[in-house]
């Protein structure tokens, strides 16, 4: 499964519904786009050096998915569907949810925008 932005800090902050949702542990993916996502906001953050410690900590365990040629072919064809059906979501979800369908994963996310995209699979806590 692949954590957006929000499931990622849920994650980060004990949340024990998404805990529950991620058990059994299996292989959770962090898209490099999220990984920016949160560190940009870790720079903002009063507690910073709390952020990037548990950052430092737990990032070995996730696998960072990166863009590459396929992800961009999965981009324009979601934002292509999406235009069509006049239902555009933000650009960094546009990724995420290219990730997720170039890898077959479900997105754990609060942002119901990405049930605008055919296919894809998102899980709440």
């Amino acid at each position: 499964m692949i954590l957006d932005t929000n499931g990622l800090s849920a994650f980060m902050d004990g949340a024990p519904s998404l805990r529950a949702i991620l058990t059994p542990p299996g292989e959770i993916a962090v898209p490099v786009i999220v990984l920016g996502e949160y560190r940009y906001g870790i720079r903002q953050s009063r507690y910073r050096a709390r952020y990037e410690d548990w950052l430092a900590e737990y990032l070995p365990h996730f696998q960072v998915l990166p863009v590459d040629e396929e992800t961009a072919i999965r981009y324009a064809a979601i934002r292509g569907e999406l235009k069509s059906a006049g239902t555009p979501i933000p650009a960094n979800d546009l990724w995420i949810a290219s990730l997720a369908r170039q890898h077959s994963l479900p997105v754990v996310s609060q942002d119901r925008h990405f049930d605008l995209v055919r296919g894809l699979r998102r899980m709440e806590w």
